[in-house]
């Protein structure tokens, strides 16, 4: 049975339809309005669906004993939630992300790590919400996000199985969409496990199952797709060795510019299943074939 098909802006996700590719800049624009802008601008030149973002309340998502804590960054030293807050964007900033979104034509949404951050971006109408792997248990931020009315994506990292049934149990698979993931970054290609897209197609027949990637290069995305994967999220960034913990497992836009080309081949690739014979195969068969279908043989030519 086809998974159900779920509208995301002006898009549709599931069996049949493209690929939904998420360019994940989360907190790769390192507290800038400008380097955000420039990753909008690679995640629509490169034809990506949507850019995702993550949205954090401070004081709510860092423990207290971690407060005062002082690290570098690019700032210069400071504590640990000074830190935080410079990573964060005002609800004047997240304005300009969205009116910056909507002329350039790409989606924007964005990872909520709290239910106050959720009231929040709620105030920008984002098509979709997608919960990370760290809140696949946090049952009450799950049901927050799914009672905007608006599709979830939960991704599945650092869960097991029990985990997954759980948050799913709770929340319901009505407008639901289920990534597959590993929470390492970067990860390697022996714990990607990418045969479990298909063990979750089997199990939530009627939700798009999808894959979200931390790994460093491209073809292990693109053998997601040709295993069923709907939609597909993957890190971007301006430059891999930029600071922050996200980067290295980022791509870059020419890297980016192979990947989306390349799903959009692998669709088309994939047929339906059914044999038959190309028009363009006529040629190479007459000439070719020494022994048609109805057992005569034929001088070769």
């Amino acid at each position: 049975m086809a998974s159900t098909i779920i509208g995301i802006g002006n898009r549709e996700i599931g069996e049949g339809r493209p690929v939904f590719i998420i360019a994940e800049i989360g907190i790769n624009h390192n507290g800038s309005l400008e380097i955000a802008k420039r990753l909008i601008d690679v995640a629509a030149f490169t034809g990506c669906d949507a850019v995702k973002f993550q949205k954090r309340t401070p004081e709510l998502c860092v423990p207290y004993d971690q407060w005062h804590i002082e690290r570098d960054t690019p700032w210069g030293r400071m504590t640990y939630i000074d830190y935080r807050h410079r990573m964060e964007f005002s609800a004047g900033q997240y304005g300009e992300i969205d009116r910056y979104c909507r002329e350039k034509g790409i989606l924007w949404m964005a990872s909520c790590w709290d239910e106050e951050s959720v009231d929040f971006i709620e105030q920008f109408g984002v098509p979709a919400y997608k919960a990370a792997s760290a809140s696949l248990t946090d049952i009450p931020l799950l049901r927050k996000m799914k009672s905007t009315g608006r599709p979830l994506i939960i991704s599945t990292g650092m869960s097991t199985m029990e985990e997954i049934e759980n948050a799913v149990n709770a929340i319901g698979i009505d407008n639901l969409l289920i990534a597959h993931a590993t929470s390492t970054y970067p990860c390697p290609p022996e714990e990607l496990n990418l045969k479990m897209i298909a063990t979750l197609k089997e199990k939530y027949t009627q939700t798009p199952i999808g894959y979200s990637g931390h790994e460093t290069g491209l073809a292990t995305t693109w053998a997601a797709v040709a295993l069923g994967a709907t939609f597909v999220e993957r890190h971007i960034t301006l430059d891999r060795a930029m600071w922050g913990s996200d980067q290295a497992a980022s791509v870059e836009m020419g890297g980016l510019w192979r990947l989306v080309g390349n799903i959009r081949d692998i669709e088309k690739a994939m047929g339906d299943g059914a044999k038959r014979v190309y028009q363009s195969e006529i040629g190479p068969r007459t000439k070719l074939r020494r022994v048609p279908s109805d057992g005569m043989a034929t001088s070769a030519k």
